[in-house]
């Protein structure tokens, strides 16, 4: 099965302006997120699929694939789904333009996960929760995961509620999960969900992939250690620089 990285990358953000062609490290934050993904064992092709020029200029500049797509999506997935139809590629992996420190091990398990289960029309991946904070913040997507894998339901709500005294975060097996927004689907769903209106339970919650689960499909979850935060404000952006100088620093003493 060939398998596609397709990176969405848009020059507009509320929060975060110009944030791909962001490059206070050196290098541009899409080319973080590219070299990265271009660690990925199982993937074979990967590209950056954009509307604005001036982000496909700075990944040709860097060696990069640029995929041109219509200014008009909704959303990153509607944008991959008109980008892969060029493509040769069974699975196609969603991976977002502000993950600069997405781990490959993390983007070849969302592929595996649809390798090793069939019966899934899409993977994604989760994190245990670790704090009562981020159990109740909704900016925190919480998913309910079954005993096979497959995910229940997502929500920026605290779930599952606990309804008697408080969520035990050491709990063993784990219960409480942190959703991790990296996707992996198969190809002819991919381009069958993007032609889809958005459900009820999508609109409500402000959460996608809860058009998969409206449309009885199954999302299986892989779990992983910890996620590294995305670059979603320009706090955000400091400190994954600071970090970036700081790792520099120490590879250049090791040296």
């Amino acid at each position: 099965m060939k398998t596609a990285i397709l990176i969405p990358a848009r020059f507009g953000s509320t929060r975060l302006p110009g944030k791909p062609l962001l490059r206070a490290t050196g290098k541009y934050l899409i080319q973080h997120v590219y070299e990265q993904a271009s660690l990925a064992r199982r993937a074979q092709i990967v590209a950056v699929a954009t509307d604005d020029d001036r982000i496909a200029a700075a990944v040709r500049s860097f060696g990069g694939q640029a995929l041109m797509t219509r200014p008009d999506h909704p959303s990153g997935t509607d944008r991959i789904a008109e980008a892969v139809a060029g493509l040769d590629a069974d699975l196609v992996v969603n991976l977002q333009g502000d993950e600069p420190r997405i781990e490959p091990d993390a983007l070849d398990f969302a592929v595996e996960l649809l390798q090793r289960h069939p019966a899934a029309a899409m993977s994604t991946l989760a994190t245990p929760l670790t704090s009562l904070e981020q159990y109740q913040s909704p900016h925190c997507v919480k998913v309910a995961i079954g005993d096979a894998g497959q995910a229940l339901y997502f929500s920026r709500s605290p779930i599952p509620h606990v309804r008697d005294g408080q969520p035990d975060f050491e709990r063993q097996p784990f219960l409480f999960f942190q959703h991790v927004g990296l996707y992996a689907y198969r190809r002819p769903f991919l381009q069958r969900l993007a032609r889809l209106p958005a459900s009820p339970l999508e609109q409500a919650e402000k959460l996608e992939q809860l058009r998969v689960l409206s449309l009885g499909e199954r999302i299986q979850v892989g779990v992983i250690p910890a996620a590294h935060p995305g670059i979603d404000t320009p706090e955000d952006y400091d400190r994954f620089v600071a970090w970036y100088q700081a790792r520099s620093t120490d590879q250049r003493r090791a040296a």
